[in-house]
């Protein structure tokens, strides 16, 4: 296997602040629905459904990718501790901030949550080739549907995804089966690896200074702009709707 590059990955901060963006315009789309700006439930339906599922479909994925960047080559505990340690905290304050404003509806396991969680079941895979990676993707991606296919509907808790039990929240992306997504993103990381495709992925960069700094810096504290962007956006819309309209 090719020897991972050291140092940040251009590319991979710029696929962050891409889903960062797509993310921000989602939450936008949703608070103008809360605000009655535009139609109610438009955000949970249709494209913007299949929108929201593409943006969270990418955060894991890269979290996959940058798993194995951090880890391919030895798992470093303390930082990888560490980085589960600050995303596990900030899943709890999700769930906290949501249960006080939505009680009924708030977010008990959602992007952050299976993060953290896919991020444990990556470590089995890590020494693994991308092949086979790729196959326990496949599995979990699948396997939602063949227990609906069976009609089985197993007394587990929701978070797994395979229980037929349903709970309102404004968030979810349980195990089964986005994790697979992680994992897709795992296995993907090790394959580019294998093909030796890492190194010219890292030389690579957008031309110009500004341009590289204003696509990169969002990408590399990803966490940081998930965790105020909707405070941010939600009051802005709150006194557009209260205090202008």
């Amino acid at each position: 296997m090719q020897a991972i590059p050291r140092g940040r990955i251009a590319a991979i901060d710029y696929a962050r602040t891409v889903a960062l963006l797509g993310m921000a315009v989602y939450h936008f789309t949703y608070d103008l629905t809360v605000f009655g700006a535009l139609p109610p439930g438009m955000a949970s339906q249709g494209v913007w459904r299949d929108f929201a599922r593409l943006v969270a479909g990418s955060f894991l994925a890269l979290s996959g990718v940058s798993l194995f960047l951090a880890h391919g080559q030895g798992l470093r505990l303390r930082p990888f501790l560490r980085r589960l340690a600050l995303v596990g905290l900030a899943a709890g304050a999700v769930s906290l901030a949501t249960w006080v404003m939505m009680p009924d509806f708030f977010v008990f396991f959602g992007i952050l949550h299976s993060i953290a969680v896919s991020s444990v079941i990556g470590l089995a895979f890590l020494r693994a080739s991308g092949v086979v990676t790729l196959l326990a993707a496949a599995l979990f991606l699948a396997l939602p549907a063949v227990f609906r296919a069976y009609g089985l509907s197993p007394d587990w808790p929701v978070w797994l995804g395979l229980s037929g039990l349903n709970r309102p929240t404004m968030d979810f992306e349980p195990v089964f089966p986005w994790t697979g997504v992680f994992l897709a993103g795992l296995g993907a990381a090790q394959l580019t690896a294998w093909l030796g495709g890492l190194d010219a992925l890292s030389r690579w960069r957008l031309r110009g200074g500004r341009v590289h700094a204003a696509m990169s810096w969002p990408g590399r504290h990803s966490l940081a702009i998930y965790l105020i962007h909707q405070p941010v956006l939600f009051g802005a819309v709150y006194v557009w709707a209260n205090f202008i309209r």
